[in-house]
């Protein structure tokens, strides 16, 4: 487990402010700016496109299926994200407890590349690290205690993540 943890501290520091530097923002500067973020699975059957901040909330969640799949991930409105070429054909879909979350992933590879969250279900959570690398400049990391789901959605506002807001796209 340790290392999971050490591989999330590490991509965190790379993802850091040392990138506002070299654009010269100041971190609060760029969490407002939208992007088209590119992305999707290994075998890159299932392609996507999401509009979001450069700067992202990643939720590292420690459900019975996340925590398995060592998953984290932002959570963008359903209406910023669009699923590219024949990707539908690819993907397969896995439920269970309250079979409200549809967890996505590619039938070829296996990889959850994103799917719809029981905490948002007008919105998509997307896989940090399967975008495609040069349009994350910051990802800030928040734990979502999944074992204890009910008061976890509450005390967390994750609902928040999915509506939709008025910002500048870049």
């Amino acid at each position: 487990m340790p290392a999971i943890c050490n591989c999330f501290s590490l991509l965190a520091s790379i993802c850091s402010s040392e990138n506002y530097a070299s654009e010269g923002l100041e971190p609060s500067e760029m969490d407002s700016k939208k992007v088209v973020h590119s992305g999707g699975c290994h075998c890159r059957r299932v392609r996507w496109k999401v509009e979001a901040p450069a700067s992202v909330v990643v939720w590292k969640c420690d459900c019975s299926n996340c925590f398995m799949r060592g998953n984290a991930h932002f959570i963008v409105p359903a209406e910023k994200f669009e699923l590219l070429g024949d990707s539908k054909e690819f993907l397969t879909t896995y439920t269970f407890g309250t079979h409200t979350a549809k967890h996505t992933f590619c039938k070829i590879c296996g990889i959850t590349s994103f799917y719809i969250p029981r905490s948002n279900q007008d919105g998509v959570a997307v896989t940090f690290m399967c975008v495609d690398p040069g349009t994350l400049t910051h990802v800030e990391i928040k734990n979502f205690d999944g074992k204890n789901w009910e008061s976890s959605y509450i005390e967390s506002n994750i609902a928040s993540c999915s509506k939709v807001q008025n910002e500048e796209i870049v």
